[in-house]
């Protein structure tokens, strides 16, 4: 009797398929067993990511080199039979933290330029006027809130109105370091204290220029590869 109801549940869970009008049905729910992908390895430039994929470690043939952001790039598969992806790389930029649009005294602001921006004519003339201020006042000149002035040192023993450049082209570090970093526009602003900021004026458009240039550094770098159809670059 005991095999008997074994047999006859084992019949009763079991799916069945039926054809009603043209479409296929199944007595049961079903799911998908998916097939394993891969959890990426993590490195921190674009040299680790051309040495691997130069190296062909895993046998990948072909992958996809995903440039994401100017700080993330990405090696992924083809599809597998479940329309997934292998993860095997991803390159993410390890970068100074710089905080934009928050006002820092002058020797805060000093060190930030000299230790997180590529060396400029720009940068080099924000240093003398912010490392020069002689005074607490910072005016404003004219009312288009562009233009403003302060008291600095001009000479060994002079002190006169400096205007404050604005806005200023500087190049922080904002993306892998084997790329040139993009150049982009700022507003320098003080105010009383004295304290100084910047805030970015570009809207964005430096992230497209990174892109570009991690992608036509990666075709250059992967040039065989890329020449076999081993790997194809999307930026």
């Amino acid at each position: 009797m005991l095999k008997e109801f074994a047999e006859w549940f084992v019949k009763k869970i079991e799916p069945a398929c039926y054809d009603l009008d043209g479409q296929k049905y199944s007595s049961q729910p079903l799911h998908v067993i998916p097939e394993p992908t891969a959890d990426p390895l993590v490195v921190h430039n674009l040299t680790g990511l051309v040495d691997y994929l130069k190296s062909n470690y895993d046998d990948l043939n072909p992958v996809i080199v995903h440039v994401a952001s100017p700080t993330e790039v990405n090696v992924y598969s083809t599809f597998n039979g479940n329309k997934n992806r292998d993860h095997f790389l991803q390159a993410k930029a390890m970068l100074p933290s710089i905080p934009f649009g928050r006002f820092l005294d002058p020797e805060e602001f000093i060190i930030l330029l000299q230790s997180c921006f590529v060396a400029n004519d720009d940068r080099a003339q924000l240093l003398k006027v912010v490392g020069n201020i002689k005074e607490e006042n910072v005016t404003t000149v004219g009312d288009d809130g562009v233009t403003q002035q302060v008291t600095a040192k001009t000479g060994v023993a002079t002190v006169e109105n400096v205007i404050v450049p604005n806005p200023v082209r500087l190049k922080p570090y904002r993306t892998f370091v084997e790329i040139v970093q993009p150049e982009s526009e700022f507003v320098f602003r003080m105010r009383y204290g004295p304290a100084a900021a910047l805030f970015e004026a570009d809207g964005g458009a430096w992230k497209l220029q990174a892109i570009h240039a991690i992608r036509d550094y990666l075709i250059e770098q992967l040039s065989e590869e890329i020449s076999v159809g081993q790997v194809t670059i999307i930026a």
